[in-house]
């Protein structure tokens, strides 16, 4: 029940943060609070049994409420006074650059990833996703459009399944269909299908995305039970660590990692810096 009431303040806070911030507005995000405030009270295990039911329903709310939440707290002391942003392992910008130097092999160029785009492109963007995270399926269309504008830029994609079971056996599906796709247009469609479909992610969900893909299924269950599946998720996990990333989405644009669904202009400019970096 602790972790119950823990989640549903911290639903409480999400909430309270989506309210508006002025005037009247900011009055009725008092009376908001306090109504809220004396439900919860009032009715805590009926409260209490609605979280753990819709959470159980949707695993991938906790990650996306608490990552909202943290945006909004103001930074410890130890963080402001060495200048670290939240959200990136405790790693400053020059110690983000110097793991993506120290790393840029296995980053950019891993035979166990799957690239798109022009793979001869001055400038990547890597990127580390979940197939359960809400987060990460707001940002694949910003992925999708910086693909279909600008063909010098190459783009790669590591399975990073922080989010539970579900999101583990997906990406066991996503790496066994890079296998059976070396041209990555049959992954991107599946990519595509099961990222942008609602919900936690599951082997069951994976598993019809690649069959609508038209994939040997035979082989992709074989293929799920391979070294390389095991492989290539422990390179992944390795190369988060380094870069102190620790939720989904992450991206490394140049030799900058950037965290969040930070949105396609915010995107655009870091590939911009990126270009301009690699020129000079």
């Amino acid at each position: 029940m602790k972790i119950v009431r823990f989640l549903g303040s911290a639903i409480l806070a999400g909430l309270l943060l989506l309210a508006p911030q002025a005037g009247r507005a900011q009055d009725l995000r008092g009376e908001i609070e306090s109504i809220i405030k004396d439900y919860i009270a009032t009715h805590p295990d009926e409260v209490g049994e609605a979280v753990k039911a819709y959470l159980l329903a949707h695993p991938e709310a906790v990650a996306q409420i608490l990552l909202e939440t943290l945006k909004h707290r103001p930074p410890t002391n130890a963080s402001a006074s060495a200048n670290v942003p939240p959200q990136t392992g405790g790693k400053t910008a020059d110690e983000h650059s110097a793991a993506v130097a120290s790393n840029a092999g296995t980053l950019f160029s891993s035979p166990h990833q799957v690239t798109l785009g022009n793979p001869e492109g001055a400038v990547a963007v890597v990127e580390f996703f979940d197939y359960s995270c809400g987060f990460c399926k707001r940002a694949l269309p910003d992925m999708l459009t910086l693909l279909k504008d600008d063909p010098k830029l190459k783009i790669v994609l590591k399975e990073y399944p922080i989010l539970g079971p579900g999101s583990a056996d997906a990406a066991r599906v996503a790496v066994a269909v890079r296998m059976q796709d070396l041209g990555g247009q049959k992954y991107l469609a599946f990519h595509q299908e099961l990222l942008g479909g609602p919900g936690p992610a599951s082997k069951e969900k994976a598993l019809a995305a690649a069959k609508d893909q038209g994939l040997d299924m035979t082989r992709l269950e074989a293929d799920m039970a391979s070294d390389e599946v095991g492989t290539t998720l422990a390179e992944n996990m390795k190369l988060a660590s380094a870069l102190g990333i620790t939720g989904t989405p992450g991206y490394v644009v140049g030799n900058k990692v950037v965290i969040g669904a930070v949105g396609l202009a915010n995107l655009k400019q870091q590939i911009d810096s990126a270009r301009t970096a690699a020129a000079n």
